[in-house]
């Protein structure tokens, strides 16, 4: 940030525009580093996290072709990269706060969503073509740099409310996420807020006054470092949260299997729910049985994750079944009754 003030504000006046221009150099090398710096340190990749890195640099990258170009079509086909990213950037951003808070959404809202960006992304590439985005455009040298000169046209506020929309839906998202409490710390929701604040303080900046520079392309960044910051934090604590789980889980297993085994006789009631397990375990669906059968071979939450390949919350639903078929209220009680049965 240092870096980008102080190009921006250190050279003469008839230097400003160039100066601007070395400031897309530097985000656009920015951007591409994180995006490489994602993909070689996080083991556990996210689509949507590869979305948004990708439109950042996509972004800054059609900037800075923007302030070289040459040619009016040069610049014009600069401009449609630049909207390329932007338009699906906010997209990523929502997607990514939307799997951060664990609220859950209906499959086809993703694909509706990417329809939508791809419409006003075509609307935003029109100049060129059709005059209903820009009524007119040229292009101009100032200094050495290329500046499209136009006169917006009578679909250009489609951007505006396209990213107007999102950042509000953002933040209402964040909003329900916590009255909900879905996010577990207070540290979590604060780093969420700061990377749509800042986008929007930003955003709110440009409409409000007359600044050269696109500002964006650097909060971008800024707002792409606090997400991934948020999202390593998370998969750290879950990771914990499930090895300490499985801990206690084993624990009382050994525990319970030693008091079994030392009781020299058994209730009626617990007999009978020995029984009911061992009769109803032809009811258990083929992932439900091999779900039960890892639990049996003394497999943790994470093992049996890593060994199907299914998240949590999917695990959390088979879990709910088995105990419900089964008649038992957790899986010590499962694993009481199965391992007394197979003696």
């Amino acid at each position: 940030m240092m870096l980008i003030f102080s190009l921006a504000g250190c050279g003469a006046v008839g230097c400003k525009e160039m100066n601007i221009s070395s400031i897309y150099g530097v985000t656009t090398v920015l951007s591409i580093m994180t995006l490489i710096c994602y993909c070689l340190l996080i083991r556990k990749k996210d689509n949507w996290f590869l979305l948004l890195f990708a439109s950042v640099f996509v972004v800054n990258i059609g900037y800075f072709c923007l302030g070289i170009s040459k040619t009016l079509e040069e610049a014009l086909l600069a401009n449609r990269i630049s909207y390329l990213g932007s338009v699906f950037l906010p997209l990523s951003m929502h997607m990514i706060i939307l799997n951060v808070s664990k609220l859950s959404y209906k499959k086809w809202v993703p694909g509706i969503l990417f329809v939508v960006s791809m419409l006003v992304f075509l609307v935003a590439a029109s100049p060129g073509y059709l005059d209903i985005y820009y009524k007119t455009v040229t292009l101009e040298k100032i200094n050495g740099v290329s500046v499209l000169i136009k006169e917006y046209g009578s679909w250009h506020s489609i951007y505006l409310f396209y990213l107007l929309g999102y950042f509000l839906s953002m933040v209402a998202t964040i909003h329900i996420a916590i009255f909900k409490k879905k996010i577990e710390s207070t540290g979590q929701s604060v780093v969420l807020v700061m990377a749509v604040m800042v986008n929007i303080g930003v955003w709110l900046l440009e409409q409000l006054v007359s600044i050269e520079f696109e500002f964006l392309s650097v909060s971008y960044i800024i707002s792409e470092l606090f997400l991934i910051g948020l999202y390593v934090m998370i998969q750290n604590q879950e990771k914990m949260v499930l090895e300490l789980k499985d801990r206690i889980c084993a624990t009382e297993s050994k525990i319970s299997a030693t008091k079994t085994t030392e009781s020299d006789g058994l209730t009626n009631e617990f007999a009978e729910h020995c029984s009911f397990l061992r009769e109803h375990l032809p009811t258990l669906t083929a992932t439900e049985r091999t779900i039960y059968d890892l639990y049996l071979d003394g497999k943790g939450t994470k093992d049996v994750m890593k060994e199907l390949n299914i998240s949590e919350n999917t695990l959390k639903y088979h879990n709910k079944n088995i105990y419900g078929k089964l008649g038992v209220s957790s899986r010590k009680q499962m694993l009481e009754y199965a391992r007394y049965e197979q003696k």
